[in-house]
């Protein structure tokens, strides 16, 4: 069985990761106007820096959840069969033991430069300046995808979704494209689709099934009963 599995905020959550937004509109206290489009880098980009610099230090008092853990132990199974696709920045899959991940939206703990483009990994400070490891630049950003950017691996995903037997959506909104066509993708390529989340996502008419409850819960018994 091939299995493409999309994973966003509502899994991380569990871990103590804000949501992407609260129920006033604002992302851990910013407009996302401010913090999280190309027009707020060029226009004030030290408080970009300083807002992604507290996020990436903000790595280290989370830990990997019960959700995470259960899908590296699936992967442990199916091995190349998997793939995770994260919405998610922060390296939770990673830390849990997941290997095939692809984050669309970037990584925290990577930056890019703006004159080589080259991506580096990164744990430390961003708003002090440092040069590019490769070209010395000070040009360096956070590497993720902002409002208004392509997110990455588009054609790597869409190659997997091509060929899945099963597509999975955990912890998402339904409401972020186009991730939140994913699933009809993957129904069109002829793949069975489930949708773990809290509550129904705004795509969950499109899904063969939909189930609600903690991604702590729910992950965990589905990998058991696909792996039963």
């Amino acid at each position: 069985m091939n299995v493409v599995v999309l994973t966003g905020a509502g899994i991380s959550a569990e871990s103590g990761v804000p949501t992407f937004r609260d129920a006033d509109g604002l992302w851990e206290g910013h407009r996302v106007e401010d913090v999280a489009t190309p027009e707020a880098y060029d226009r004030d980009p030290a408080t970009v820096q300083r807002f992604y610099d507290e996020r990436r230090a903000a790595l280290a008092a989370v830990q990997p959840n019960a959700a995470h853990r259960a899908l590296a132990r699936l992967e442990h199974w199916l091995h190349d069969d998997l793939l995770i696709v994260t919405q998610n920045i922060d390296d939770l899959h990673e830390r849990a033991g997941s290997k095939r991940v692809l984050h669309m939206h970037g990584e925290l703990l990577s930056a890019l430069c703006g004159a080589c483009e080259t991506r580096t990994p990164w744990h430390d400070d961003l708003h002090h300046g440092p040069e590019c490891p490769q070209c010395a630049a000070a040009d360096l950003r956070p590497d993720v995808v902002w409002f208004g950017e392509v997110p990455y691996e588009m054609d790597r995903i869409f190659d997997a979704l091509e060929v899945c037997d099963l597509f999975v959506s955990i912890g998402t909104s339904g409401a972020v494209y186009p991730a939140a066509g994913f699933v009809r993708a993957a129904r069109a390529y002829g793949a069975r689709t489930l949708e773990l989340n809290l509550q129904p996502s705004e795509g969950s008419l499109f899904f063969h099934e939909s189930r609600q409850g903690p991604a702590s819960e729910l992950v965990p018994a589905w990998v058991d009963d696909l792996l039963s």
